[in-house]
């Protein structure tokens, strides 16, 4: 028994150990399981409590909790761990009963001083390991929080920007009367490398560190998932209705939109097989001709209708059931649907 709860306790510990690592310092988007178990488990009970909600202003309240609480409960999840770990350790290494075998693991753990080891000299070499483990969890946390907020004001910051040329409610059209009013429409080659530098910023940070797509903007209206969808509805409306020479930068920006979304959403188990994707139903053709009508009506030149239906909805397949996919998993608000 004592050499099975060794053996357990140090499992218990490389494994702990390893979702920390795996969590902010390797960067690739793997998902570790330890994590996963947190975080689903929270959002079963935020989601209960959204629904309580009786508009969007107040599920969003709820769910702006949710990745805060979440990334506060992990190292409360692995310090616990590691206080199981190590508790079964000393007990196999002869430090008495649970009860006292438990007192020297925290006391380690939280480097209280208050309950030590025998003179054993292994079972003081355990506590020593123990309390630089602890350390070393809370001193990851603290570094890497600062990193992720910064990812998370550099997100906003676009999104705000967005928010000033597309309106409240931001949408493709506004955005695209915007640009035609300001005679940025035909050339706008620094605001298109924004945005294609913002979404390789988004492919990056949301993969590796994925509690990002949860953190909420501080405006219930606003969502990342928001802007990405008018930045690329925008791009492929220019694309394919706006009758204008191609612009390299307009299209390396919907590349790199189109690339982001879609990693991020198959990091959330979102699979897409482009042979599958079905055709456009009437919703979103009679969406197109009201947008064509509303482009019209703002004096921008456009390309024959049928042509330009057909273009559009082939670029549209390429992002729009990943924002769909992504809509969902970090309830956003006011974005295409699949």
């Amino acid at each position: 028994m004592r050499v099975l709860a060794f053996g357990g306790g140090v499992f218990l510990i490389v494994s702990t150990m390893l979702a920390t690592i795996r969590s902010f310092v390797l960067p690739r988007n793997e998902t570790v399981l330890l994590n996963a178990l947190v975080f689903r488990s929270l959002r079963l009970v935020f989601d209960a409590v959204a629904r309580l909600g009786s508009n969007y202003e107040r599920r969003d309240r709820v769910m702006a909790l949710y990745a805060p609480v979440g990334l506060v409960a992990l190292p409360i999840v692995w310090l616990t761990l590691l206080s199981t770990s190590y508790t079964s350790i000393f007990w196999a290494l002869g430090e008495g009963r649970l009860e006292r075998c438990f007192r020297i693991s925290n006391s380690s753990l939280l480097t209280l001083g208050s309950e030590e080891p025998s003179h054993n000299m292994w079972a003081n070499l355990v506590s020593y390991s123990e309390a630089t483990l602890g350390l070393l969890l809370m001193t990851l946390l603290i570094s890497y929080l600062p990193t992720m907020y910064q990812a998370f004001s550099r997100r906003e910051i676009t999104v705000t920007r967005l928010e000033l040329r597309a309106g409240a409610r931001a949408s493709a059209v506004e955005l695209l009367r915007w640009l035609n009013r300001t005679g940025s429409l035909r050339d706008d080659r620094a605001q298109w490398q924004d945005w294609e530098q913002w979404f390789v910023e988004i492919e990056e940070t949301h993969t590796s560190l994925p509690i990002l797509s949860f953190f909420r903007s501080p405006q219930p209206g606003r969502s990342w998932v928001t802007a990405a969808s008018v930045i690329l509805e925008a791009a492929a409306l220019i694309s394919s209705t706006v009758e204008q020479p191609r612009d390299p930068h307009l299209t390396l920006c919907f590349k790199a939109g189109c690339v982001a979304m879609n990693r991020v959403a198959r990091f959330f188990r979102f699979e897409e097989d482009p042979a599958n994707t079905p055709p456009p139903d009437s919703d979103s053709e009679d969406t197109f001709a009201q947008t064509y009508q509303q482009l019209q009506e703002a004096g921008i030149e456009l390309r024959n209708f049928a042509d330009a239906r057909q273009q559009y909805h082939e670029l549209r397949s390429r992002y729009a059931r990943a924002l769909a996919h992504l809509a969902r998993v970090t309830m956003a608000p006011g974005v295409v649907s699949e």
